[in-house]
């Protein structure tokens, strides 16, 4: 969701086409990022649209939407404002054990709970994506679906992060 004066400033410059490509841009940015809800609240409806099919197969058919009234008004959201959100992201993402997409793919991991897989390179990140069946693009140093360079997955019912070294400082733009 935008508010209205960041559409005012958006609306202006928003592209035909790939425009999530477009608002990984440093200039468009700013920053800034969304809450991503965990079950999506929109969903690609067929091949036809601006990216001609290319990832509808692959990917997006995949999506579905929820399925059971939330009153969220009911409840206490407050853990979604940035400074508790960011503190508890990076101590569950970080605290978790790490692994390789190997292990994770073998399905020989003996703890519960979520994972992590570590990159530190921009070939490290696209081998770990390819291997999981993730799309591995980077606009302006940001990975698809990205927070603070975590990009986090579900893989056979494990949650799984797949997340910059523990002193990450931010995108680095020639990752594109």
């Amino acid at each position: 969701m935008l508010t209205k004066d960041v559409w005012r400033e958006l609306s202006v410059k928003w592209p035909a086409s790939y425009w999530d490509d477009w608002i990984r841009q440093p200039e468009q940015r700013k920053h800034r990022a969304c809450i991503r809800p965990e079950v999506s609240r929109t969903r690609t409806f067929g091949k036809i649209g601006v990216s001609n099919g290319l990832f509808y197969e692959k990917h997006l058919k995949y999506i579905h939407l929820n399925d059971r009234f939330v009153d969220f008004k009911t409840k206490n959201l407050s853990y979604l404002l940035k400074d508790n959100y960011d503190a508890a992201f990076v101590k569950t993402v970080y605290e978790s054990p790490i692994v390789t997409h190997q292990e994770l793919r073998s399905g020989n991991i003996v703890t519960e709970g979520p994972v992590r897989i570590p990159y530190n390179s921009k070939t490290k990140y696209k081998l770990t994506a390819k291997s999981l069946g993730l799309m591995d693009d980077f606009r302006s140093g940001v990975p698809r679906t990205g927070y603070r360079g975590v990009v986090s997955i579900f893989y056979k019912g494990r949650r799984v992060y797949l997340a910059p070294m523990p002193r990450w400082r931010g995108y680095d733009i020639s990752w594109s």
